[in-house]
């Protein structure tokens, strides 16, 4: 049973969320082309049902700013076609549930920092400049990021100074609000509130958000139309994989704070739920949101319970206060999501940018310009691809440059003698762990350079535990033909049974005698020992 100290957190967590997230809903619902209130509406219905089902007890679920360039660009592209809209954020919904009973949650840690750092920041970018033209009092074109920033110059020669005065005030009232005040008053709130008082004491006119209607909103069924069943199919996809990433960081995040783990496919199964049904009502889907989790858990949140208050304090406002709604200037929710904007770039990861790899830094700048001006899932799988690459590009180097130290292991007195009494003639290479195909085909060279004329015979050690894959078998196919071209003999030691069948079907083993294989460590050696004069030998390591 739930203690009354639970409770009270998650009541006080769950009024005070619903306060910080309602400024946001709205600016996000009206940004994204669906309307102030079905912003609000995407918070209400995904915030109880992902609470209600998910699997982060803290998380506050609603519109973002990474949601909000995906619907903000679907509604520019099918802007007087709810159905499709509709039906695009019912897909995802599914597909993020069934991504949840694939099991799929735990790859958000595959992904590199630098790619998650890019991305945020560049959406980040997006968000305020897609707020740029509301910002100075013109109304925002449609077609995105492109079409803002040409449109803008002509919208500066047009600027409504008091629609800026407010958008500033807004601003800077969000940046500056004193973080003592922020316990009892959000800074969001208070900025929303600052600016739209101001704006009843301008006399200029100023563009506002149109009448919000009250009541519960009306079912819209999907689109049937199979002329845009791939556009349906592909959006809903960029849609799913973005609000799956989005959240999952963000319960990193409460894991954090709360020092508890959640449970990331169940999370995932809560969030299609909600989005999808947030799809059959008109709502503006959502993910896990940084800014009200955190003010949730600061505010005493723990359960479950904490965000379906959220949820339904939020109801209570729009059947409340939707009238009072329609007096706030769209520039006030430009200022607004300007601040939003920065938060959302990851300002401690450029921070500290140069002192990291310039490799990452490189993905990361790549990342953050293909978000602007390409798509949100070509930066991700770029910046993936590319940090995968430069990993296994540090690891080549660092399995090579241990391979070319020449350390020994644990070798007893036997092995120690044959080696000391073969003089160079026998060479050991030790095969400890994985080999990277970045590392395989410089394996080669340098077993090429090592083995000179005096060399009569080649020990290659696989007895510590050592992993192949098809590149790291064509090495040592290599290997063993070059050697046997130059009349040297090759024997395997310590060999596991599926390293050695996996060296027969690649006949990684033709060159090398049945009696040379199967062997220890010191069998190998000692057979060895009999084609090698006496001299020196030298080992190497991978």
């Amino acid at each position: 049973m739930m203690s009354q100290t639970k409770l009270r957190g998650d009541i006080l967590g769950g009024i005070t969320t619903g306060v910080v997230a309602l400024p946001l809903a709205l600016a996000f619902g009206e940004a994204s082309g669906l309307g102030p209130i079905a912003g609000v509406w995407g918070a209400i219905i995904l915030g109880f049902l992902a609470a209600a089902i998910g699997g982060t007890p803290t998380l506050i679920s609603g519109p973002t700013g990474p949601i909000l360039i995906v619907i903000a660009g679907l509604v520019a592209a099918r802007p007087d076609q709810p159905a499709v809209v509709a039906s695009v954020v019912i897909l995802a919904g599914i597909l993020q549930t069934v991504f949840g009973f694939l099991r799929l949650g735990k790859y958000i840690n595959l992904v590199p920092y630098s790619v998650v750092a890019g991305f945020m920041s560049g959406i980040g970018l997006i968000v305020i400049v897609l707020q740029l033209i509301p910002l100075i009092g013109q109304e925002a074109p449609r077609g995105g990021t492109l079409a803002t920033l040409t449109a803008l110059p002509s919208a500066v020669e047009q600027i409504n100074a008091y629609a800026l005065g407010l958008g500033v005030l807004t601003f800077a009232v969000a940046t500056f609000w004193p973080k003592s005040l922020s316990k009892f008053f959000p800074a969001a709130l208070a900025a929303l509130l600052v600016g739209t008082v101001a704006s009843l004491l301008v006399s200029g006119a100023l563009p506002r958000l149109d009448e919000i209607p009250t009541g519960f909103p009306d079912l819209v069924l999907p689109s049937l139309d199979m002329s845009d069943a791939i556009f349906i199919v592909q959006s809903a996809l960029v849609l799913a994989a973005l609000g799956s990433i989005d959240t999952l960081v963000t319960s990193l995040i409460a894991d954090r704070m709360t020092q508890t783990r959640h449970q990331s496919n169940k999370e995932l199964v809560g969030q299609g739920i909600g989005n999808a049904v947030c799809g059959l009502f008109g709502a503006m889907p959502g993910s896990g949101t940084t800014t009200p989790t955190v003010v949730n858990i600061r505010s005493g949140g723990a359960t479950r319970l904490s965000g379906m208050v959220h949820a339904l304090f939020l109801l209570a406002v729009v059947f409340l206060l939707a009238p009072l709604a329609a007096q706030i200037p769209l520039a006030v929710l430009a200022g607004l999501l300007v601040r939003i904007g920065l938060n959302i770039i990851d300002l401690d990861y450029l921070r500290n940018a140069l002192r990291g790899p310039r490799w990452d830094l490189s993905v990361m700048v790549l990342v953050v310009g293909l978000t602007v001006f390409v798509d949100l899932i070509t930066a991700v799988g770029v910046g993936v691809v590319l940090s995968a690459l430069g990993f296994v590009k540090r690891l080549a180097d660092a399995q090579i440059a241990n391979f070319e130290s020449g350390k020994l292991a644990a070798l007893d007195a036997e092995e120690q003698a044959i080696l000391k009494d073969a003089n160079g003639r026998i060479l050991l290479f030790d095969f400890a762990g994985p080999l990277s195909f970045g590392a395989a085909a410089d394996l080669v060279h340098i077993v090429r350079r090592r083995s000179k004329r005096e060399v009569r015979a080649i020990v290659l050690d696989f007895s510590r535990k050592f992993f192949a894959d098809r590149s790291a078998v064509q090495a040592i196919q290599t290997i063993v033909s070059e050697s046997a071209a130059q009349g040297i003999e090759v024997f395997f030691a310590g060999a596991s049974p599926d390293l050695t069948e996996l060296l027969a079907k690649m006949e990684a083993d033709i060159h090398v005698d049945a009696e040379h294989r199967d062997l220890s460590r010191r069998e190998a050696l000692a057979r060895a020992s009999k084609l090698a004069s006496v001299g020196r030998a030298a080992r190497l390591k991978i």
